[in-house]
């Protein structure tokens, strides 16, 4: 979702509603089916969240090890209940490492827990959201308060010693979500704390398709999108595949930066966001929300009456 309204700096996003595929009409058999689905799945996504929340406040009593586990068995389970498929690729992350990823829907968080169990920098709205909220609080996600940028160092230095300690930080640098057509610019707060703790840093590209298309943006969460809408979208949804591809990994020491201290850390936001675009496939389409000029005509011959003379 878009940034706060009233901070300048927080990141906003060119997507609209419009770039999502236009709503099915269905009638008969098609529908019958679609609510049976909508009804199963329904059941399924709220015995895995009642599961959840009985292992959430256990964690206390789990170790760290069993922790991400149970993570990763809770996260794939509740993108089977919605109907998700996950394809994983690309090698294996370690223990302490920055992943970063471009950000299209609330899906993401789980379904990079098939590449890794991380722990998530969020926004702190996400805190209220009812039930993911508690749930997210309970495995230790970081909550940031994009309107108060003074608590920004705070955060950026609890990052770097939970990446010293072995813990992998999910972070989602674009700051919002997108249809999934193109990325935003990558803001380079966390890349700060894999600098400063000397962790890797593994970007994620994370893509929606279905049915065999390049690119499916059902699940994208933008707009003025709520959780109830965009769950029921995807809940409907026939076939919905989600890829998760992890690029190889950037040691956050040797990328070459310039004297200021903020260099390194843009230097690090580039060369993810590089890998990321690299590995996600082009849309031939462009991007819906980018208003493109008409090509004028072209000009008519005019006759040069002086040669013609």
């Amino acid at each position: 979702m878009t940034g706060g309204r009233g901070n300048p700096w927080a990141p906003t996003s060119p997507c609209v509603p419009g770039c999502r595929p236009a709503p099915e009409s269905v009638a008969g058999a098609a529908r019958a089916r679609r609510v049976a689905r909508v009804t199963v799945r329904v059941l399924a996504l709220t015995v895995v969240l009642l599961a959840g929340l009985v292992v959430a406040f256990a964690v206390p009593l789990l170790r760290p090890a069993a922790v991400g586990r149970a993570q990763q068995l809770w996260t794939a389970a509740a993108l089977v209940a919605c109907g998700v498929r996950v394809r994983r690729s690309g090698p294996v992350v370690p223990a302490g490492t920055l992943v970063v990823a471009n950000h299209v829907s609330w899906l993401d968080v789980l379904a990079l827990n098939a590449v890794a169990p991380v722990r998530m920098l969020a926004k702190r709205e996400v805190r209220q959201w009812p039930v993911l909220g508690v749930m997210a609080a309970c495995v230790g996600t970081v909550f940031l308060d994009r309107e108060r940028l003074r608590a920004l160092p705070d955060a950026v230095a609890g990052l770097a010693g939970a990446l010293r300690a072995g813990t992998t930080i999910g972070v989602f640098a674009e700051g919002t979500t997108r249809c999934g057509r193109d990325l935003g610019t990558f803001r380079p707060a966390a890349f700060q704390a894999a600098r400063d703790a000397g962790a890797p840093v593994v970007p994620v590209a994370v893509r929606y398709r279905s049915r065999g298309a390049a690119l499916d943006a059902t699940a994208a969460f933008i707009g003025d999108d709520t959780l109830a809408d965009s769950l029921r979208r995807v809940l409907a949804a026939r076939g919905l595949v989600v890829d998760v591809v992890a690029c190889p990994a950037i040691d956050a020491r040797s990328v070459p930066s310039g004297p200021a201290r903020a260099d390194a850390r843009r230097a690090l936001a580039r060369a993810s966001a590089a890998a990321i675009e690299a590995a996600l496939p082009p849309d031939p389409a462009g991007h819906p929300a980018v208003v493109r000029p008409a090509r004028p005509p072209a000009p008519r011959p005019v006759r040069d009456l002086e040669h013609v003379a």
